[in-house]
């Protein structure tokens, strides 16, 4: 089909697969480009040189157009007591399994983008970079531009559509709350401004001149053809790709978005320090869901991490991120051409 979002992005389908950091590669984004969808590429907690070497594979495995995602957020300055305050709220957990906290290194695993990263992806000339928290500086946003790049970021309510345009975006991605993973907001951390993607999605397409793509509760080809009915240019899906082959999400993961439990998501910051869909595990249950102890994003995961890595030794996803939308209908474990062809019945 041919629409603005098609001719933005040069691609057959108006479908783009979510980034998603932690549960995929490279592998997964060749698999939706060469299907005709957006495929796209994590880049936020990969080192420059792991960076390099997905782009390398992405760029020689697929001659059509796919994305590399970034984040674009302030790096907090540490805070002594907030970080004391954590590792109290953890303590009965590190010793009940254990654990050492003293010997937990404090730092972030995820960096904001950089002109440093922009060193290492210039030579690939993406042809779609997205974001996420807004925007990054001018300087290095006309960087990326002048590779040719299309940029595309998220925004959870209208006043982030309406900014994200002003400051040059290309499209905008409407976030609704069901979506998994982390809130796009960047504007506001207010929760309560957020809303679903049947109330955001017409609102932004109402606000602004670019193509708006849908994100947020879509999971087989009725959600599409739903989000296109409400005015958007095309479709941002994730959860139902995280049972694809391609994906590396973990064994603990697949289980869970293929189980019950995966019907009951919600909005946590234990794992990162800023809110994130994912199913409720046991670190949600007793540590928050929203806990005002958990430091700024991203500092929360270093103490985190020697308990995830300590349970899921033991077979346990209970302190692990499971990040989900609130509707894992469409997680089976098929192939990620074939998910991208059932979810395109949806433009017919």
């Amino acid at each position: 089909m041919n629409n603005t979002l098609t001719a933005l992005l040069g691609t057959e389908l108006p479908l783009i697969q979510a980034p998603m950091a932690g549960a995929q590669g490279a592998a997964l984004a060749i698999a939706v480009s060469n299907a005709g969808g957006l495929g796209s590429l994590p880049g936020a907690m990969l080192t420059p040189e792991a960076l390099r070497t997905e782009l390398t594979t992405l760029s020689g495995g697929t001659q059509r157009p796919w994305n590399v995602n970034f984040f674009c957020h302030t790096s907090p300055v540490p805070d002594a007591a907030q970080e004391a305050l954590w590792r109290e709220a953890l303590a009965p957990l590190y010793a009940e399994a254990g654990l050492d906290m003293s010997a937990v290194p404090a730092g972030a695993g995820r960096v904001p983008f950089s002109h440093a990263v922009a060193d290492v992806i210039e030579p690939f000339r993406p042809p779609v970079v997205s974001f996420h928290f807004g925007l990054p500086a001018p300087d290095l946003l006309a960087r990326v531009k002048s590779w040719g790049s299309v940029v595309l970021s998220s925004a959870t309510t209208v006043d982030e559509a309406r900014w994200l345009v002003a400051h040059g975006a290309d499209a905008v991605i409407a976030q609704g709350l069901e979506a998994g993973g982390h809130r796009g907001h960047f504007l506001s951390h207010d929760l309560s401004a957020q809303m679903g993607s049947l109330a955001l999605l017409p609102q932004i397409v109402a606000a602004v001149k670019v193509p708006v793509i849908a994100a947020g509760g879509i999971a087989d080809a009725a959600g599409v053809a739903a989000a296109m009915a409400l005015g958007a240019a095309g479709v941002q899906v994730g959860t139902a790709y995280l049972c694809c082959p391609e994906a590396s999400t973990s064994a603990l993961h697949r289980s869970a978005l293929q189980s019950d439990v995966a019907r009951h998501t919600a909005l946590t910051n234990v794992f990162t320090g800023r809110p994130a869909r994912g199913i409720v595990n046991r670190a949600m249950r007793e540590l928050g869901p929203l806990s005002l102890a958990a430091p700024a994003f991203p500092l929360a995961t270093a103490a985190m991490a020697p308990l995830r890595a300590h349970f899921e030794a033991q077979g346990c996803g209970d302190f692990s991120p499971l990040w989900a939308g609130q509707n894992t209908s469409g997680c089976r474990a098929l192939p990620a051409a074939q998910v991208t062809g059932a979810l395109a019945q949806g433009f017919a």
